[in-house]
């Protein structure tokens, strides 16, 4: 049992002012792997206070400067990589080699694409030749309230903490409860790594805890929040009050389009990619729309990929799925899989009730449904599981008008060997992103949604964009 009652606040481990202690749930097993302690609003406090008075130097700090610093985090957090992944997949449940392979290395991925974005952003450069005495200045939005998601940690941490530390910004970070452990060995690495104190800072909490007294808090100029549409509705509603800067990413309903002349594996990589991560990620392509001509064969042949998938714990190697991370997400997706039934849609794969084998554990059968019509809650609503939902249509324009229809933006896909149509739809899709024939967004691309699927870019330069300010000077003179 690991137990980790510590924040990490002005450059050191500090003992919690109001803690009061949180199991941390292994998923696989349903029993406590690590004790932590949720603050309060004094250790809220005091991380803010810290960050605050660490703005001033940081900000001050050429950019150059705060590039090597994020270096040194990279290459200890390369060292790390282990223990990361361990923590995640007892935590939320990430099969280990899963982790290993996707979940720590989106981190270190994202940590190296800021990198060579900050080398080449223009923090400072002139209006244009047409004005020699202007000037542009980029300067840091401040004070960020950081609140990531226990479904991807790594990857939602690092896209937060790394882009507001190239932009000259401090924080204070509050993980998930859910999966606290991989976020306080990040913070071991930003301590190894030297960063100047008060500039990271982290606080355990829960959403109504230490979540709310960041989002309401005076000290604080942003949040940036990754999690529900519930939520992000919360937040907003709480920081309209200090008109701070709010960055939510929240959640999808993909749409997965697949023509007649789609190539032959587009089925089977809509069915993985569906299922990745047990279904627990919000660019997750969960509704399947397939052109008539294609459609019965299609069904069939997600029905066999779904029902030859493996489940099991987190804890052994192998390519199978885990858990869902807690006891209200199983029931959450139990409930949705009995209404899609409850609702007509037709049930080729999976079902209601821990797949064959599991008696304990937050174990889901990997599901399928044909014949769902978008009006459907199985076709609206995020089900955060392993849960395919299969529509048929009969014309592009069709397949458009089912794809947008629903209150989420995040990620569309796109399967045709035509490109002009590829293109079509591109542009049709409302959405922040849509990927095409299996090609994932490269290197740098921002990540993030439209509509109810929040606003903000997070990757890349955009990412580093999301952290600044945008200071016009006149009257410059050059060369001074």
């Amino acid at each position: 049992m690991i137990e980790k009652r510590q924040f990490y606040i002005d450059g050191a481990w500090v003992e919690a002012r109001e803690g009061r202690d949180h199991p941390v749930i292994d998923p696989s097993t349903e029993e406590p792997c690590a004790v932590i302690a949720l603050g309060g609003q004094a250790d809220t406090d005091a991380a803010v206070a810290a960050a605050r008075a660490a703005f001033p130097a940081w900000m001050a700090t050429p950019p150059a400067e705060r590039i090597a610093h994020v270096e040194k985090i990279l290459e200890i957090y390369e060292t790390r990589a282990e223990d990361l992944a361990q923590a995640i997949s007892m935590e939320m449940g990430a099969p280990i080699d899963m982790a290993r392979s996707s979940q720590v290395p989106a981190g270190s991925w994202h940590t190296a694409n800021f990198l060579k974005a900050a080398r080449e952003f223009a923090f400072d450069a002139p209006l244009g030749d047409h004005a020699p005495n202007d000037r542009i200045i980029h300067e840091p939005v401040g004070v960020v309230g950081m609140i990531t998601p226990w479904n991807w940690p790594m990857n939602q941490i690092t896209l937060k903490v790394i882009a507001a530390l190239v932009a000259g910004c401090t924080m204070v970070l509050k993980p998930s409860e859910e999966s606290p452990l991989d976020a306080l060995i990040f913070a071991e690495i930003i301590d190894a790594a030297g960063l100047p104190r008060g500039v990271f800072n982290l606080v355990n909490g829960d959403g109504a805890g230490v979540g709310s007294q960041l989002s309401a808090h005076a000290d604080v100029d942003m949040i940036s929040f990754t999690g529900s549409a519930r939520a992000g509705r919360l937040i907003s509603r709480s920081a309209a009050d200090t008109l701070k800067r709010v960055s939510l990413e929240l959640g999808g309903k993909g749409a997965n389009l697949i023509f007649g002349d789609a190539d032959e594996k587009a089925v089977k990589r809509g069915v993985l990619h569906c299922m990745n991560n047990t279904g627990q990620s919000c660019n997750a392509p969960t509704r399947m729309l397939v052109e008539r001509n294609r459609y019965d064969r299609t069904v069939e042949e997600a029905a066999a990929i779904a029902e030859g998938l493996k489940v099991g714990p987190a804890s052994e190697p192998g390519r199978h799925i885990g858990p869902v991370v807690n006891a209200t997400q199983f029931q959450k997706v139990q409930d949705l899989i009995q209404t899609g039934i409850d609702e007509g849609a037709r049930l080729v794969a999976g079902g209601t009730g821990r797949p064959e084998g599991f008696n304990k554990g937050f174990y889901v059968r990997p599901t399928v449904f044909a014949d769902v019509t978008n009006d459907m809650t199985i076709a609206q609503e995020e089900i955060f599981g392993p849960v395919l939902s299969i529509i048929p249509f009969d014309t592009e324009e069709e397949g458009i008008a089912i794809a947008n229809d629903t209150p989420y933006g995040l990620t569309n896909y796109v399967q045709t060997g035509d490109p002009a149509r590829a293109n079509r739809l591109a542009r049709g899709l409302r959405s922040g992103m849509v990927e095409m024939n299996g090609k994932s967004r490269g290197a740098g691309a921002p990540f993030g949604g439209m509509k109810q699927s929040g606003h903000g870019r997070e990757g890349g330069k955009w990412g580093i964009e999301d952290f600044l300010e945008v200071k016009a000077v006149s009257g410059w003179t050059p060369g001074v």
